[in-house]
């Protein structure tokens, strides 16, 4: 959760890649995004067999905890490292260093080194998704990017989706070792390809990297989650440990409030909070995290150990609760983006989430399948409704300086919140299952070793199993009974949520399923301006900003054909210093030969110098394209009007912008006679 500083506005520009290239490094991309959105989730089916392998399971929530908490921290910091560093080297790093995880959480042979694994995969994980982000913004061009950030979000709700049933697969047919080995060869791919494709940008100038705050976050969240999770089960809740724990993180949270006051460029300005909308939609970020993904883990435990069914089917029968999510942010999102108004959402949201959890407190052994999927699906539902609004409601808000600092600091709120969940989730089933786990096995003369094993309590005739599966459907329940009253603030929290009007460019993302699952994302402005136009591009595309109106608008005596000539030869000056015939028809896949008389007719008419294969603009071609990217400027700002930006240099940053993007739209455009159709 990175705040993008004044100078990070003018990043090094990439160089211009072909189609087939383009789709290449998207393709790498992809992959990458695949892999930190499935291991989110692929462990939560095959929890119960890990536990039954290892022991530990006191620790169970840890699996996905320490995974998040890391994750949480690599997107705080991989945004600037790839600013210093280069993206491409910052996405390889994460790509190793996921590898690292992902192989020493496979051997694991104890709960404390897969823990450790798992948060080396959460780094991995959250320099992965991050950098992402960041190279689709680099290498796609503007007019593209909307599709192209459509499929990415959606690559992250599918493998979310998938995650549970696939991580079931691995177990029941494999080993529940493979939900970590699977990823080592596809991570290999993806390191190779995008040595090989990816082209290297960074920064121009130096960014200045919150590394107090990051530190002092960190050291708070996790001495919270561990108080939390060693609370009544390694030490008693008035030990000396747990209030120390409190304490710590108590202190830096306190001392991290403090710098983020002081700090150059904070990782989360203190001056959001004087915004109802950013305060109420962090808050209801975090509950709505909370519920989902503790729901989400905790659920195939339940229908493991108390249904009776595989770590496959447990995975599937989870379905419900994806489709309800889905359902309802697809109706809310569309909704929104026809009406603007939002507010009603989160309040129906947490309203049906709490009656969702409370149905699921009430199953047991002998609720029937339609009746817990429904339960499931009332849950979804209410996640749903309270989750796709909230980001778009912050980027309405606030102004252009703090777009992407707000934006990324709802989805860190979401993410800590999921890491919250499942930890007192854990703690919650900890604590209720070891008594009456105890006195099951007394009464069913059963080891504990059995109980713990989906697949051997299965094999025990009914009566012997029946004391046994009624301790885990009663802690199961209990946790679920306790989530309620959560669910039930983010209701009473929901009514101070103010509604404010929507802005244009922003209400195009609520349609956007894909990019609001639960993605974390970039906090850098200029490219969440970049995505908000991209939108608008790819609504619009057809009829509203076609090439020749630009050119009226300009003013200009230019056709389609040498306008676009004159542009490519702009911007392979700009980015290489030279343009040649060969490079440009090499970028768009086309003849040189078939471009040619355009270019002989730029330099009769004096727009353009041929020295040898090289192509310069005379001061008259510069006029002209000047002229057009102009009324790319002027066509953004009409897009751009419910942008208030009163503040001075809130304003000279919002025109830096739209003459950043303006200049985007005139390289990349397309012409309109030569190029294939897209």
């Amino acid at each position: 959760m990175t705040g993008a500083s004044v100078t990070a506005e003018k990043p090094a520009p990439p160089q211009p890649l072909s189609r087939a290239r383009r789709n290449v490094v998207f393709g790498t991309v992809a992959l990458g995004m695949l892999m930190s959105a499935l291991d989110s989730t692929i462990v939560s089916t095959a929890l119960p067999t890990i536990v039954a392998d290892l022991g530990g399971a006191g620790h169970m929530a840890w699996v996905v905890t320490s995974y998040l908490v890391a994750e949480a921290i690599a997107t705080a910091l991989s945004g600037k490292f790839g600013d210093l560093f280069g993206r491409k080297l910052v996405f390889q790093l994460s790509g190793a260093i996921f590898i690292i995880g992902s192989m020493v959480a496979g051997l694991a042979h104890g709960m404390t080194l897969l823990i450790f694994a798992r948060a080396i995969q959460g780094l991995g994980a959250g320099g992965l998704m991050v950098t992402s982000m960041a190279l689709i913004a680099d290498v796609i061009p503007l007019r593209e990017r909307g599709k192209y950030q459509g499929a990415l979000g959606a690559v992250f709700g599918v493998t979310t989706v998938i995650g549970p049933t696939l991580g079931g697969l691995f177990t029941d047919h494999l080993s529940w070792r493979w939900c970590f080995y699977v990823n080592v060869p596809i991570a290999v791919v993806m390191i190779v390809v995008a040595a090989r494709t990816i082209p290297m940008t960074r920064s121009i100038v130096k960014p200045i990297v919150d590394y107090l705050g990051i530190a002092l976050v960190a050291i708070g969240v996790t001495c919270l989650i561990l108080g939390l999770e060693w609370g009544g089960q390694e030490y008693a809740w008035g030990s000396s440990m747990i209030l120390g724990l409190f304490g710590a993180a108590a202190v830096a949270l306190v001392s991290f409030v403090f710098v983020e006051f002081r700090a150059a460029e904070p990782m989360l300005p203190m001056h959001l909070f004087r915004s109802n909308v950013f305060t109420v939609c962090s808050i209801l970020s975090f509950i709505v995290g909370f519920a989902l993904l503790g729901a989400m883990t905790y659920l195939p435990a339940y229908l493991q150990y108390v249904e009776g069914v595989s770590a496959t089917a447990s995975g599937v029968r989870t379905l419900p609760l994806v489709v309800g999510l889905f359902f309802t942010s697809i109706l809310s999102g569309n909704i929104v983006g026809k009406t603007g108004h939002y507010k009603i959402f989160p309040i129906l949201g947490c309203a049906i989430m709490a009656v969702g959890l409370f149905l699921m407190s009430t199953m047991g052994p002998h609720t029937g399948f339609w009746l817990m999927s429904l339960y499931m699906l009332i849950l979804g539902l209410g996640v749903g409704l309270a989750m796709q609004v909230l980001t778009i409601a912050v980027q309405s808000s606030v102004p252009y300086s703090d777009l992407g600092t707000a934006t990324s600091g709802v989805t860190f709120f979401r993410t800590i919140g999921s890491a919250f969940g499942t930890t007192v989730f854990g703690t919650l089933y900890s604590n209720q299952l070891r008594p009456h786990l105890e006195t099951a096995l007394i009464e069913s003369r059963v080891p504990p070793q059995v109980a713990q094993n989906p697949a051997a309590l299965r094999d025990l005739p009914k009566a012997q199993a029946a004391p046994i599966v009624q301790a885990y459907a009663d802690s199961i329940d209990f946790l679920f009974r306790w989530v309620v009253p959560v669910a039930l603030l983010g209701f009473v929290v929901a009514f101070f949520l103010k509604q404010v009007k929507l802005r244009d460019s922003v209400r195009a993302e609520a349609t956007d399923v894909g990019e609001q699952f639960a993605m974390p994302d970039s906090g850098d402005r200029l490219m969440q301006l970049e995505r908000a136009i991209a939108r608008v591009l790819r609504k619009q595309r057809d009829n509203a900003v076609p090439d020749p109106g630009i050119l009226a608008a300009a003013g200009s005596s230019l056709g389609r054909d040498e306008a676009w000539a004159l542009g490519q030869v702009r911007m392979y000056n700009r980015l290489r210093g030279t343009a040649t015939l060969d490079d440009i028809a090499r970028t768009h896949w086309i003849p040189a030969e078939l471009i040619g008389p355009v270019y002989d007719k730029a330099e009769r008419d004096g727009l353009l110098l041929r020295e040898g294969n090289e192509l310069t603009l005379t001061d008259k071609g510069v006029a002209e394209v000047d002229r057009v990217r102009g009324a790319w400027k002027r066509w953004l700002a009409g897009q751009l009007t419910d942008w208030d930006a009163t503040d001075p240099a809130d304003r000279a940053l919002l025109e830096q912008a739209i003459d950043n993007i303006a200049t985007k739209l005139l390289d990349e455009a397309d012409h309109p006679d030569l190029l294939p159709a897209r």
